[in-house]
C-alpha cells in the first residue's frame, strides 16, 4: 500500500504536512481516514476509494508543483522571511489545488500577523501546533518537537497534537517516545490508527512490532444474540 505523507493532509487547523503532518487544532493535522459507522465492507470501500483518489492528485504535475512551492514557502516562515514567505504563499493560493491553497491560506495568514511585528514568542497552543506543524514539515524535528512540546502542555489531550509528537519523533528515530504519543492519538481519535499506517512519517517503526500492532485494523464486533 503507497503511504502519503502527513504533509500531503491536513485534517487539523489547515496546517499539515504536505504534511504530517497538520493537522492546527483537530484535524486532522491532520483529514484522512476517520474511522465511521457501517458495515466494514463499505468502510473498506470507501477507503480504497480514498487512496485511489490521493494517489491521481500526487500524480498531477499541477500538485508535485504546488507542494514544492508550499515547501519553499515553509522554508521563508521558519527563517522569519515572512514578506518572501507571504509572496510564495499567496502564488500557491491562486495556482495550487485546493486542499494545498486551503493550508497554504493558514500561513498566510500567520505570516500577515507577523508582518510588521517583532518576532515575538508565539502565544498559545494554537500558534504553537502551526509553528511546530510548518516546523515538522521542514524536517527541523528539533524545532518541532519544542513547538508541539509547548502546544501539548498547554492544550494536553489534543489528538492532533499527540499525533504530530509521534510523527515527530518517529522521524528523529525515537521509536518508544513516538509509540508513547501515537497511542495516546489512536485512544483520543482511532481514526488515526488508519492514518498511521498509511502515513510516511512513520516509515522507520513499520517492522515494529507493537507499532504493526497499535496500527491494525480493528476487529468487528461480532453479535452473538441469537435474536
Amino acid at each position: 500500500m503507497q503511504r502519503t505523507s502527513r504533509r500531503n493532509r491536513n485534517r487539523r487547523t489547515g496546517t499539515t504536512k504536505l504534511s504530517k503532518r497538520g493537522r492546527a487544532g483537530g484535524t486532522r493535522r491532520r483529514s484522512l481516514g476517520t474511522a465511521g459507522n457501517g458495515h466494514p465492507a463499505r468502510r473498506n470501500a470507501a477507503s480504497a476509494h480514498a487512496e485511489i483518489a490521493a494517489a491521481k492528485r500526487r500524480a498531477d504535475p499541477r500538485y508535485t508543483v504546488a507542494v514544492k512551492s508550499f515547501e519553499v514557502a515553509t522554508r521563508y516562515f521558519l527563517k522569519e522571511q515572512y514578506s518572501k514567505a507571504k509572496e510564495v504563499f499567496e502564488k500557491v493560493i491562486a495556482e495550487a489545488p485546493v486542499e494545498i491553497a486551503e493550508r497554504a491560506r493558514v500561513h498566510l495568514r500567520l505570516c500577515e500577523q507577523k508582518i510588521g511585528e517583532a518576532a515575538a514568542a508565539p502565544k498559545g497552543s494554537a500558534d504553537n501546533y502551526n509553528l511546530g506543524i510548518a516546523a515538522l514539515n521542514a524536517r527541523q524535528l528539533d524545532r518541532a518537537v519544542e513547538y508541539l512540546r509547548k502546544a501539548d502542555r498547554s492544550s494536553p489531550n489534543r489528538e492532533e497534537i499527540r499525533y504530530a509528537l509521534a510523527a515527530a519523533f518517529a522521524l528523529q528515530g525515537n521509536p518508544d517516545a513516538a509509540l508513547e504519543h501515537l497511542k495516546a492519538a489512536v485512544q483520543l481519535r482511532p481514526g488515526n490508527r488508519y492514518q498511521a499506517r498509511l502515513d510516511e512519517d512513520f516509515q522507520l517503526l513499520a517492522e515494529d512490532r507493537r507499532f504493526q500492532e497499535l496500527t491494525q485494523p480493528e476487529k468487528p464486533t461480532v453479535n452473538r444474540s441469537p435474536y
